[in-house]
Order: C-alpha cells, then sequence, then structure tokens
C-alpha cells in the first residue's frame, strides 16, 4: 500500500537504518504476538463474519490452531493488556482498570511486576512493541522500555489512541511529532499505518542469531472510526445502509480523548477490518521475504469485545458472533475472543481446539516453549501440549474476571458453566446468574434457581480467587 511504503522514508529518520547480522543460527521460534483492539468474537471468519472479507487472517487460522473457547483477560483494554503480560487473571493482576494519570498515560505497572517481554529477555529474544501501550507514562515504572522492551513506537497512552491522526507518537522516550498533522486539525499521516512500517522495519533490521519477540498491539479496529481516503476506503464508501455519526472533529477546539464524526461509519469500520487484515498479510509476508517463517509463532487475539462508541455498529456486523454482550460486559459477547495459532514448524494446520484458555496461560505457555520458568504467581497454565499434541494437556480448575466499572462485575467459569454478578462492587451479595454453555451460549436462560448448590460453590470460589488491590479495591467501603 503507498500510503505505507512512503512511511518507510519518515522511519528511517526516526528508527535509524538499523543493521543486519547472519552470524550463526539460532534455533528457538521468534514470536510475534498480535492484539487487535475491540474486535469481536464474530469479527473474523473462521468464527462467522460474511459481511468483511479478511483474507490474511483466514489464511492463518487455515494454517494454524484456532480456539474457539479463549477469553481476554478484561472486557477493557488496560487490565486484559495487563492480565496478557503478566500472567494473571483480574483478581491478581497488577492493573485492574483503566485509569488515566497526570499529563498523559494509564497507572503504571510496578517495579516488581514480571511481564513476558522480561521472561524473553531474560532467555536472550530481541524484545519489540509497536502500537498501543496504554499501562504507564513514559519514564514511569511502567514505560515499556522498564517492562522489558528493547524497543517501543506508537501511542503511550491509549486515551490519545482514540485519534488516528494525533499530533505526536513515542519512539522509546522521545516524542515524535507529526508536524503534517498540526494541532488536530490537519489529516496528513495515518499513525497507524506509521506504526505498521515501524513494525516492519523491526522485523528486517533485528538481529538474526538472536530471536525476537514482537508484541503488536494494533489500536484497529476501536473507535475511532476514520481511515485515510484510499482504495480499501472508496472500496467500502457507500456500500452500505448508513446512519452518520457525529462526534469531536479535528477542529482547533477539539477533544483529542473523543472521537471523530463519520458519515459512513458501517463503511469505515469495514475498511479498518481490512487495513488490520492488510498489517497482518505484510507481517506474515515479510516473514516469508526473510525466510523465517517457519520458526516463528504468530499469535492473533484481541483485547476484548466488540465496541459501541464513535458511531460502531456490531450488531449490523454480528461482531460478537451471536454471543451475549459487547465491550465492558462479562458475558460471552465481552470477554471471548478470536485466537489463533500459526507455527509452521511444529504444529498441525486447519486445527480448531475447544480447549478453553485464557490470557493468562500465555506466560506459562511461553515459559514452557522457551525452557524458562514462569513467576510461581502465574494463574495460567501450558497450552503447548494442546498446540503440538505432545504430553498431556492440563485444564483449568476454573476461570475467573472481575470488572471495576458499572457498579463492578465478576465472573467465573468451571467447565462448561458459567457464573455472573452484576453491581458486586456495591452490593457483595448481589444474585449470581447462572448459564449452561453447553446448551445456552448466548447466556438467556439463567438457571441459577435450579442449582443452588452450584451457585454456592461458585461463590466460595469468586471469594476466594481474588486478592483486593489497593490500587485497584473492587469493593466500595461505606
Amino acid at each position: 500500500m503507498n500510503s505505507i511504503l512512503r512511511y518507510g522514508v519518515i522511519l528511517v529518520a526516526i528508527l535509524g537504518a538499523g543493521s543486519l547480522s547472519a552470524i550463526g543460527q539460532q534455533t528457538a521460534p521468534n514470536v510475534i504476538l498480535i492484539l487487535a483492539d475491540d474486535l469481536g468474537y464474530g469479527d473474523v471468519g473462521f468464527n462467522g463474519q460474511e459481511i468483511v472479507y479478511l483474507p490474511h487472517i483466514d489464511r492463518l487460522a487455515a494454517e494454524g490452531v484456532v480456539f474457539s473457547q479463549f477469553y481476554a483477560g478484561s472486557p477493557v483494554c488496560a487490565p486484559s493488556r495487563s492480565v496478557l503480560l503478566t500472567g494473571q487473571h483480574s483478581g491478581h493482576t497488577y492493573i485492574r482498570g483503566n485509569r488515566r494519570v497526570v499529563p498523559e498515560g494509564q497507572y503504571p505497572l510496578a517495579d516488581s511486576v514480571f511481564t513476558l517481554a522480561e521472561l524473553f529477555k531474560r532467555a536472550g529474544y530481541s524484545t519489540g512493541a509497536f502500537g498501543k501501550w496504554g499501562l504507564g507514562p513514559v519514564g514511569s515504572s511502567g514505560d515499556p522500555n522498564k517492562q522489558g522492551f528493547d524497543r517501543f513506537f506508537g501511542y503511550n497512552s491509549q486515551s490519545l489512541a482514540h485519534r488516528y491522526f494525533p499530533a505526536y507518537l513515542w519512539n522509546n522516550s522521545e516524542k515524535v511529532t507529526l508536524t503534517a498533522n498540526g494541532k488536530l486539525e490537519n489529516r496528513a499521516i495515518y499513525a497507524p499505518d506509521l506504526i505498521q512500517s515501524a513494525a516492519l522495519h523491526y522485523l528486517d533490521t533485528v538481529r538474526k542469531d538472536r530471536p525476537f519477540f514482537l508484541f503488536r498491539p494494533m489500536i484497529l479496529p476501536h473507535a475511532e472510526l476514520l481511515v485515510p481516503e484510499d482504495s480499501l476506503w472508496e472500496k467500502f464508501k457507500a456500500r452500505f445502509p448508513e446512519e452518520p455519526f457525529v462526534g469531536n472533529d479535528y477542529g482547533k477546539d477539539a477533544h483529542p480523548h473523543r472521537y471523530a464524526s463519520q458519515r459512513y461509519p458501517r463503511a469505515a469500520f469495514a475498511a479498518m477490518l481490512t487495513r488490520m487484515d492488510l498489517y497482518l498479510g505484510q507481517l506474515i509476508n515479510r516473514l516469508d521475504s526473510l525466510g523465517i517463517a517457519d520458526n516463528t509463532i504468530v499469535i492473533f487475539t484481541s483485547d476484548n469485545g466488540p465496541h459501541r462508541e464513535g458511531g460502531a455498529d456490531p450488531d449490523f456486523f454480528n461482531s460478537n458472533g451471536g454471543l451475549r454482550g459487547y465491550k465492558r460486559d462479562l458475558y460471552e459477547g465481552g470477554i471471548r475472543v478470536p485466537f489463533v495459532v500459526r507455527w509452521p514448524a511444529q504444529i498441525k494446520k486447519g486445527v480448531v481446539s475447544d480447549h478453553i484458555g485464557a490470557f493468562w496461560d500465555l506466560m506459562p505457555t511461553f515459559a514452557d516453549l522457551i525452557g524458562e520458568e514462569p513467576e510461581a504467581n502465574t494463574d495460567g497454565i501450558s497450552v503447548l501440549p494442546e498446540l503440538t499434541g505432545n504430553g498431556t494437556q492440563g485444564k483449568h480448575a476454573y476461570l475467573y474476571w472481575e470488572f471495576h466499572e458499572q457498579g463492578g462485575k465478576q465472573a467465573i467459569r468451571i467447565g462448561d458453566w458459567k457464573g455472573i454478578k452484576l453491581n458486586a462492587s456495591v452490593n457483595p451479595r448481589a444474585k449470581m446468574e447462572l448459564y449452561d454453555l453447553t446448551t445456552d451460549p448466548g447466556e438467556t436462560n439463567d438457571v441459577s434457581e435450579a442449582h443452588p448448590d452450584l451457585v454456592s460453590s461458585m461463590l466460595e470460589l469468586m471469594s476466594s480467587a481474588r486478592t483486593e488491590s489497593q490500587a485497584f479495591p473492587f469493593f466500595i467501603k461505606n
């Protein structure tokens, strides 16, 4: 894509030309972890998407293992990323909510937190992150460079990542001013394209005698609904019946944390999905051209369920795949996410697994993979046996989530049973809803009254599954 390729000139100036080293040969697998933003379970073809064709994601699924029952760490951005990177569910992980700090960024991960990047770095990997961070301001303990990443380029603040034509991005601790974008009023440099070029540049310049861990937290298709007016846009413009969204535009007084207006919100969303798919295709093609595809694990997933902000219409696209709920819900639609793994050298193609897993499984899985010891306090279990077919795959006794907004929500899954409490922060004795996901994956029939013993045991387990956080207390004290 021309608009992406032309950013290579900018990036050489920002990141430096780099150097290639072909000394020796590394056998440890490279890892690319791609995290879409607010991509619903049903937004991808392998989970039933029929409106927007995403060929590169389809290829990934055809050449790898699709997990049909995999869960995000949280129904919103920051805590879900914290779970992903720490291997602890939201009742234990350090960041449990979206909390801004002044002047920019979110509440930071502590120095004591051990992350996936630190795990890989300890094993001798090069580590890079390109996209949206949201786990601590530049210079804080949560700075990506202080949490194991050698290189970071993108948005530090998830609030500022609401804008697709921002005034600046961060290259490690250096603020990179995008002068052509001015003070929000101009739309010249589309940040996702620039970040994608930086990620491709990283692949080209990383040492080839060392394995790498590339974390690619995209901001697509998070609102705002906005794309460059190029061929991808023209493909969808005026294709759907539309109801325009009136937002907070790129004028001099526009708030940088809000969303732009969009005359064609459905078309914009479809174009954003297509652009996200294109980015994935570029990464896979670059692995092929570098001759490292066979020994590179590519994981594609999403941080939570689909959003309804900025004019988005997840019902039109069936973004939650027929599941109940959206972003900020602990029903399946808010936390069950697309999850696919490709590793040509080691795993079978075109496999669909019904193994029940979650973001906190990645820490022990990667530790198992590279021969490192995970932190003792991980809540996850390795899914490497499920991927490779070697050994016996362990199963979770339960999965647990908590969400600190909207009165507080808790959820627990034991086998095929799912328990959910609403308004739990203000009312610890709130009723638990109970669903049998085998017969009722859409969570439409609350059967709690028919199973009082199961409800009682779930409530007891909910209490013991978590610890209270001083930084993010769940229960409101009267």
